[in-house]
């Protein structure tokens, strides 16, 4: 990122919001720009759109020197952030926050497109460099004529990756693998759900992957994450 870009992302950097990805809408795939949720007038309106993730666990220490306040704690956060950051790096112009919001935003494909995403046997995208240690926190749309982000040219750490440590340290064998065939979701859900289950409050597949050791969360923003996820997954699975 140039020396410019960079000085316009501090404001996020510094809350732990320290990926940013450029995109003209222009350039969107038709599929993608659907998920927007825009009408004829928004896309008169706004000509980028900003995809923002964290990255390591700057953006957790962050949370908690705010506090875990609200019924989202995580997307209040974000939301409080970008709006004083917009505030304070972007104050004449338009914008929209569409995620976290009420559109299904294509997170994992934008992810894609910006060089990030690639998936992995634990279907948690993952970076080359970064592992699986990040987690995409908002999408804007905005009426900006910014310098388009180059994308990441990084590659999948899995294709190279011969032991495969995630397929033999998952207990439900869930992961696509030679023995089990493709991803059987019924059976991580089903081992989840279980009392004293060991993949209550993680993933223990993700947690053997040995890329980006570096920005692992720490346990108790792993917790913090699964344990969400397994409210979710005994109301609606």
């Amino acid at each position: 990122m140039s020396t410019a870009g960079a000085a316009l992302f501090s404001g996020l950097d510094q809350y732990g919001l320290n990926l940013q990805a450029v995109f003209d809408l222009a350039d969107l795939p038709p599929e993608l720009l659907a998920t927007l949720g825009l009408d004829g007038a928004g896309r008169a309106r706004f000509r980028q759109l900003i995809l923002i993730a964290h990255l390591g666990r700057d953006f957790w220490a962050a949370l908690q020197r705010r506090g875990m306040h609200g019924a989202h704690p995580v997307d209040q956060f974000v939301t409080e952030r970008v709006a004083a950051w917009m505030a304070d790096a972007l104050p004449a112009h338009e914008w929209q926050q569409v995620f976290p919001g009420p559109a299904p935003v294509g997170l994992q494909r934008l992810g894609a497109l910006a060089g990030w995403h690639h998936a992995s046997p634990f279907w948690v995208g993952v970076d080359a460099d970064w592992g699986s240690w990040f987690a995409y926190r908002a999408v804007l749309l905005l009426d900006t004529a910014l310098p388009v982000t180059p994308r990441r040219e990084a590659g999948s750490p899995c294709a190279g990756c011969v032991d495969k440590p995630c397929i033999s340290a998952c207990p439900a064998g869930a992961l696509a693998s030679e023995q089990t065939g493709g991803w059987r979701l019924q059976a991580c859900l089903d081992w989840r759900k279980q009392p004293g289950s060991s993949c209550l409050d993680r993933c223990l597949a993700r947690n053997a992957c040995p890329v980006g050791e570096r920005y692992r969360y720490t346990d108790q923003q792993i917790a913090y994450h699964y344990l969400h996820s397994m409210r979710h997954i005994r109301e609606h699975c």
